[in-house]
């Protein structure tokens, strides 16, 4: 039974981290370039909308997000019973990376930008301070999601990699 609720544990880690992924890549690749376009009004309006949804804890967002990081940890954890050597260290190397590369730049860095642009005052804003605003998040939050989409899809592949495996 330990061996199978462990499979379980991985397949649904590798789900969720993928979804967490093309979620990730999603806004790198449509969402972000699409929006780019817009006037820095239109812009910091449509990204606060966005990123409205998202911290109303939208429930299958917050399945996902925090799923994804539940689901490997206890994958990890069960891991330590069924696994040892090469498979071990592969499951671990998943999980920090996925921790350090995805969860703690969203945590230190992205939210702390969107709650920046959640907090100003659209309509009294100055097109200088509409500017500044804009310049002062977009390439910075844009760059770091590039680093998460990134980690996030090489621990997909190292959690494929790990299921093919066991």
């Amino acid at each position: 039974m330990g061996a199978a609720v462990f499979t379980a544990a991985v397949w649904l880690s590798t789900l969720l981290c993928s979804l967490v992924a093309g979620f990730l890549f999603a806004f790198a690749v449509v969402v972000m370039p699409g929006i780019r376009r817009l006037p820095d009004r239109s812009f910091l309006e449509t990204f606060r909308a966005i990123d409205g949804v998202i911290q109303a804890r939208a429930p299958l967002f917050m399945l996902m997000w925090v799923g994804s990081v539940v689901a490997l940890l206890a994958a990890l954890a069960l891991g330590f019973a069924v696994l040892d050597g090469a498979d071990l260290a592969l499951l671990a190397a998943a999980a920090a990376l996925y921790l350090v590369g995805v969860q703690l730049p969203t945590g230190l860095i992205n939210i702390p930008l969107n709650n920046r642009i959640q907090a100003c005052d659209l309509e009294t804003m100055t097109p200088e301070q509409l500017r500044a605003a804009r310049h002062a998040f977009e390439s910075r939050w844009n760059g770091w999601n590039i680093v998460r989409t990134a980690v996030a899809s090489l621990t997909a592949a190292l959690l494929f990699g790990l299921l093919l495996r066991i």
